[in-house]
């Protein structure tokens, strides 16, 4: 049996070999690592781009959200000068955590994603900014485009999850977790539009 030449592409790295998304800052593609039905931190490998298990999750607390990030974005510099008291960018693809009202139980899917907020947060002095976003044409949430459209207890749940889900582990809990504030959409997009600017200063926009 034969096959086309095309099928044997190279299968694209997830931060690297796909777009941000439709119709960034506005609409980006959000790459999933962790549902709120995994146990496990799970993150994408930088070397291969396959998802690697990174460790057990000591504490109860399930992620409140889908979480992954966006592709071809950088925390670089001009993310970290968003964050007024951040001493770098964490040098990472910028996070996003998607809002979906159908369950979705599997990782290493690209959706697309409504951008509506973000929680400004450092990690060890690092900026580590987690863009808010809603699943496009959601039933339930795909009419968001801003936070103030969304009940206060998602994003109080988000909060409280990045505040505390280090707390008992003792080679994550030295590092101190803080957030500054809870921004709305215009801010998300600024921080997107930095981290698109710092990958192709980084990585030459190849």
């Amino acid at each position: 049996m034969s096959f086309p030449k095309a099928f044997y592409k190279w299968r694209p790295h997830p931060w690297h070999g796909l777009s941000a998304g439709p119709n960034p800052p506005d609409v980006v593609h959000a790459f999933i690592e962790i549902t709120t039905f995994d146990a496990v931190k799970f993150e994408v490998d930088k070397e291969t781009g396959y998802l690697r298990v990174d460790r057990p999750q000591k504490t109860s607390a399930q992620p409140p959200t889908l979480y992954g990030f966006i592709p071809r974005t950088y925390c670089g510099e001009r993310v970290r000068k968003l964050s007024p008291n951040a001493t770098r960018g964490d040098g990472d693809p910028l996070d996003i955590c998607v809002i979906s009202e159908r369950p979705i139980n599997r990782a290493e899917v690209l959706l697309n994603a409504q951008v509506v907020g973000g929680l400004q947060m450092m990690d060890n002095g690092e900026a580590d900014d987690k863009i808010i976003a809603v699943l496009r044409n959601d039933f339930v949430w795909g009419h968001a485009t801003d936070l103030s459209d969304l009940p206060p207890i998602l994003v109080d749940r988000l909060r409280h999850y990045f505040l505390t889900y280090k707390n008992i582990d003792p080679g994550k809990s030295d590092s101190p977790v803080e957030i500054g504030k809870v921004f709305p959409a215009e801010h998300a997009r600024a921080v997107i539009r930095a981290s698109l600017e710092d990958y192709n200063e980084e990585f030459g926009g190849v």
